[in-house]
Parts: C-alpha cells; sequence; structure tokens
C-alpha cells in the first residue's frame, strides 16, 4: 500500500462515514440499501462508486477519504479478503484508528466473523489467492484486529432482517455523530431543570406515540425550551421538523404550506407539494406512518392547526414524540391532549442569576458596603 500522511487529529472531516466492501458481494444490494438509508439521513458518506472522478488516480483519492472520514464502517464478505484493494484500505483504516481514535464499525455480511478473526473458511481461501507473504502478514493481523472492534453479525441480528440491521446501523453512527458536548447552554438560566421536567413526559425510547404540549404565558421560554430539548433527543428518530411561528406562518402562509414542511423535513423530500390543507391532511396521515418522527410546533394558538399538522396518534410510527407549544392551554384540551406541561417561571434565585448576568456580567451581583 502506498504511504500517506498519518491522520490529523484536529483537522475537519470531509465525510461522516467512509464504506469499505467488497463490490462482487455487497455493492448492488446491502451496501446500496446502507448507503441509501445514510444518505436519507443527511451522513455524507463515502462509497467509492459515488465520490471518485473519472480519470482520478484511485488508490491516492481513497487513501485520503479514509484520512477525511470520521467513522468507518468495514462490510466484510466472503469475497473481501480476495480483493487487495480492500485489505489495503483497511490496513488504513486501521492505522487511523491507532493515530488518532477514529472509529470503526465491522458488519459481517453472510460471514462468520469467527473467520474473518482467524482468517478461516471462506475468508481464508480468498487470502489464499495472494502470494506476497510479506503482504498477507500484515492483512491478516488488520483482519483480526478489525474483527475483534464491537460490530454485528447481518445473519444473527434482528432475525436475519437486512432493513432492520441498516436501521440498527445508521442509528449507531447517528449516535456518535450527536455533538460530543451535549450540555445545555450555560447562558440559559435554569433550562436544564426544564428539560429533565419535560423528559419525564417525553420518555423517548418508549414504543408508544406521544403528543405533548408545552402551555405558558408570552416570554416564559416556551420556544427556548422547545428547541433545546429537539436538539438534545432529535438523533434518536428518523426524522424530524422543528416549524416555528405556527400562529404568524399560518394566517400568511397557509397550514398547507406547514404541511409541506413537516412532510419534506421529516422525509427529506424537497419535491413535496400540496395544493389545499385537506389534500395535505390525508397525505400527511399516509406518509408520516413510515418513519418514527420528532416533530415541534411552536406556538399553536387554533384548533384546526393541531387538527392538520398533528392530527391524532394513528398518524405515527410507534416511537414518534410530537411536542407543541401555545399560550392557550384550551386549545391543548380541545386537542384530547393527555400530557400538558406547565412552563414555571424562574425561581427567584435564577431571577437573580439572570438579572446579575446582564447587569453586572457575573451570576452573583457585587454587594456593596
Amino acid at each position: 500500500m502506498a504511504s500517506s500522511s498519518s491522520c490529523d487529529h484536529n483537522k475537519s472531516y470531509k465525510y461522516n462515514v467512509f464504506l469499505s466492501f467488497s463490490g462482487e458481494d455487497t455493492r448492488k444490494i446491502f451496501v446500496d440499501h446502507l448507503y441509501a438509508a445514510l444518505d436519507r439521513q443527511s451522513i455524507y458518506t463515502f462509497k467509492d462508486d459515488e465520490r471518485l472522478e473519472r480519470g482520478k488516480e484511485i488508490s491516492e483519492e481513497l487513501l485520503q477519504a479514509i484520512e477525511d472520514s470520521r467513522f468507518y464502517i468495514i462490510v466484510f464478505s466472503k469475497r473481501y479478503a480476495s480483493s487487495s484493494w480492500c485489505l489495503n484500505e483497511l490496513l488504513k483504516i486501521m492505522e487511523c484508528i491507532k493515530t488518532n481514535g477514529h472509529t470503526a464499525f465491522p458488519v459481517f455480511y453472510d460471514v462468520d466473523p469467527s473467520d474473518v478473526r482467524k482468517q478461516a473458511g471462506s475468508v481464508g481461501e480468498a487470502l489464499a489467492t495472494h502470494k506476497n507473504e510479506s503482504e498477507v502478514g500484515k492483512w491478516r493481523k488488520a483482519l483480526k484486529e478489525a474483527a475483534n472492534l464491537f460490530g454485528l453479525d447481518v445473519r444473527n441480528t434482528a432475525n436475519g432482517h437486512e432493513a432492520k440491521v441498516i436501521e440498527l446501523i445508521v442509528e449507531w453512527v447517528s449516535l456518535k455523530l450527536r455533538p460530543f458536548d451535549m450540555n445545555v447552554d450555560e447562558n440559559l438560566i435554569g433550562m436544564e431543570r426544564r428539560m429533565q421536567d419535560l423528559d419525564a413526559y417525553l420518555k423517548v425510547g418508549l414504543k408508544d406515540v406521544r403528543i405533548v404540549g408545552i402551555k405558558g404565558m408570552g416570554g416564559a421560554g416556551k420556544t427556548t425550551l422547545a428547541r433545546a430539548i429537539f436538539d438534545k433527543i432529535s438523533v434518536n428518530f428518523e426524522g424530524k421538523s422543528f416549524v416555528e411561528d405556527v400562529r404568524d406562518k399560518a394566517s400568511w402562509l397557509g397550514l398547507e404550506k406547514l404541511q409541506e414542511q413537516v412532510l419534506s423535513d421529516v422525509l427529506n423530500d424537497k419535491s413535496i407539494s400540496i395544493s389545499g390543507v385537506y389534500d395535505g391532511k390525508n397525505l400527511m396521515r399516509k406518509r408520516l406512518l413510515s418513519k418514527r418522527v420528532l416533530v415541534v410546533l411552536d406556538d399553536v394558538d387554533r384548533r384546526d392547526q393541531l387538527e392538520m399538522l398533528a392530527g391524532d396518534p394513528t398518524w405515527f410510527k410507534p416511537g414518534s414524540r410530537i411536542i407543541i407549544t401555545t399560550r392557550d392551554e384550551e386549545v391543548l384540551k380541545e386537542h384530547n391532549m393527555k400530557w400538558i406541561h406547565d412552563v414555571s417561571l424562574l425561581s427567584e434565585e435564577e431571577a437573580i442569576r439572570l438579572f446579575s448576568r446582564h447587569a453586572f456580567g457575573k451570576d452573583v451581583p457585587t454587594l456593596a458596603y
């Protein structure tokens, strides 16, 4: 394998994921579906037949793409080890893992992990086709190390249902891409406590559908709370949409435009066009069932807005969460909402901290003697 510079720990990554795979085994089946699923979640992925430009030296660009990727998904298959190209990719991947903490996730497709680890069975047969003993020794070590990483065996995961396996892989990548610092902005006084209070209503991870209302007077922090919780939990969902200022936008854009926004966001399809609000309602009821979604409807003030944008729990795939913010509790009650959270005002201590921060630039005011 051609030598290259070591991976730079502090660089910004061009790709979220690099896919390493044997095209002969998996390009048009498993890898094709996996790549499409990652793309739907806006996870920028390098796959050689999607990213390389004609006329370039492929080996150099592949090595650079590995360095420029944050995570690696290695799809081991029966003929993976027969390709020196794949094996040299693997060497580079393992180099980057050791030098700066990149993460690799092995996926064993129609091959036993122990065969990869021990270079036995079909993996051993594929490796035996190579004659350069020096290179084979390096490849054996890389195969063993990669097979010992945390990963999954497609045949023994989700009863072998590939669609579910791909869903699990995408979920893993999404969690890994979550910002490392998930702490609440320290400038948002009291927000961490309010988010914890709302967590008790949302219970993300349960397989029911929950439509949760957040009520409070103007300026109480409903939108800020909804945005903070949206940013925190959105990685757990297959589609997401945050619709701001529903009250104002519904009056000057029309509800059908807001329906378009929700569908376009959660389905990652910007071509959606809705001609009438009732057609949009029917389309939402049909299409939203396909994904576990997180939708926030901010500043709702009329029942018809909820009827056309949130309908009822039967619209949504189990595990979905819908958050509604409003000043008018009656709107939530008219929609028969089961979970309603009242945004509390700042405590005396929090109010003093907020005032002091803006007035004096510090959390605690200076005492005068």
